[in-house]
């Protein structure tokens, strides 16, 4: 409930800073319709809980998102307008006097009634009705005490709904920087949330809480997706524009940023073969790199799945693309143990070092194609636009460096990962 008189009465008590212009008769009905209201006020203090009963009544059946508040607690709606009438309806008396604690009581409600989520057009509509029932009751009092004074009012209308506006517009201010402060606590909070489920770091006892913050069930199925981040230049990042498939239940993922890589919680709801689906159709842009988890049950295990896309993350090309875990775990293998992979490598592709560089690249391209392609020199060939005998003679050339034989299971295996660790490692 507003404040219904502007300071203009209070000017009427006081010097004024510029002399009055001529007008007798405007200034003495001024004078007159202050006293008037001024005895109509007195009566409503007196009779101020009546009021407050009438106007919380009419709250609950014209404002519906007032009810539930009502039904909660009516004692505490009922002393909330009683304060605000007080004040208010006070102001109508001394204005200089109750200015500021009016104030005060309007952005004390703004602020309650963000909090409590009530919307800003239930807020406003209540102090308007709270203004109209003071005005009636303002008017009715006159009427029953001297029905000629009832013009006089009109003097004073103006300033009422001034003021109706002026404390509607303090409700607002103060209602929309109270929801302001929830949201940065909210997405605040959020993003703690998320940063602790990633890290692994989440308490059983807040899972359930997380879930309901998060809108995520606890028991769920989820992937981690992991995209590398370029060069961040001055001002705020923007994040990496990696774009999901708008079908896709992750499409709704929540998203977290690290220092060398940004995190989605996917969300899964589909068969088995649904983290391979969302990866062909991911978009991601050109020389982005980008690598996607296993999927993991329960928001429990997101730490888990986070060091899952990471090492996908790692086992993505330099040139970019999109790397699922679970379709390259043989270059998991290799940069989960990089020192490892670096030794495996010198140990079977470091004979090829003391060639020429040109001879050497040859050699190792062949040896990838060949693998490619499953061990057929005929496809392999294609593939390098040369004759299968050709691809033969590099391959039989590889092994009389090396020692190793191709067509032993161990060592294709061998060779194989020393490929990976050289192509992702750069050993």
């Amino acid at each position: 409930m507003p404040q219904v008189v502007r300071s203009r009465n209070g000017a009427l008590h006081g010097p004024s800073p510029v002399p009055p212009l001529p007008h007798r008769f405007r200034s003495l009905a001024d004078r007159e319709a202050v006293e008037v209201l001024h005895r109509a006020a007195r009566v409503l203090v007196a009779s101020l809980p009546a009021l407050t009963d009438r106007l919380v009544e009419a709250l609950y059946a014209q404002e519906p998102a007032y009810r539930a508040a009502i039904d909660s607690d009516r004692a505490e709606v009922w002393q909330e307008v009683h304060h605000s009438l007080r004040h208010n309806v006070g102001s109508l008396i001394q204005p200089r006097e109750f200015r500021e604690s009016a104030h005060r009581t309007s952005r004390w409600i703004g602020e309650i009634r963000a909090e409590q989520g009530v919307p800003l057009d239930a807020v406003l509509h209540a102090f308007r009705m709270g203004g109209a029932m003071v005005w009636q009751d303002l008017v009715d009092e006159t009427a029953r005490r001297d029905p000629d004074d009832i013009r006089l009012l009109v003097h004073v209308a103006a300033d009422v709904w001034n003021f109706v506006d002026e404390h509607c517009g303090v409700v607002a201010d103060a209602y929309r920087q109270a929801e302001r402060r929830l949201s940065w606590r909210r997405e605040n909070r959020q993003r703690l949330m998320v940063a602790a489920l990633l890290d692994g770091t989440a308490r059983i006892a807040d899972l359930a809480e997380a879930a309901e913050m998060l809108g995520l069930p606890e028991q769920g199925r989820y992937a981690v997706l992991a995209v590398a981040v370029g060069p961040r230049g001055p001002g705020p990042a923007a994040r990496t524009p990696v774009v999901l498939p708008a079908a896709h239940p992750g499409a709704t993922a929540l998203w977290h940023p690290g220092p060398d890589a940004e995190f989605a919680i996917l969300p899964l709801t589909g068969p088995p073969g649904e983290l391979s689906e969302l990866a062909a159709a991911l978009d991601v842009p050109a020389g982005t790199r980008a690598g996607i988890g296993s999927a993991v049950e329960g928001l429990a295990a997101l730490g888990d799945a986070r060091r899952l896309a990471e090492t996908a993350l790692r086992a993505c090309p330099a040139s970019g693309g999109t790397v699922l875990l679970d379709e390259h775990l043989p270059d998991a293998l290799v940069v989960s143990s990089p020192a490892l992979a670096g030794a495996l490598a010198d140990r079977v592709l470091g004979p090829l070092d003391r060639l020429d560089p040109a001879d050497r690249d040859v050699i190792v391209e062949t040896l990838t194609a060949w693998l490619d392609a499953d061990g057929s020199a005929q496809r392999a060939g294609a593939r390098l636009y040369c004759h299968r005998n050709t691809v033969l003679n590099r391959l039989r050339r590889f092994e009389q460096l090396t020692g190793r034989c191709l067509t032993r299971p161990r060592d294709a295996v061998e060779v194989s990962l020393a490929l990976a660790a050289r192509r992702l490692l750069g050993t």
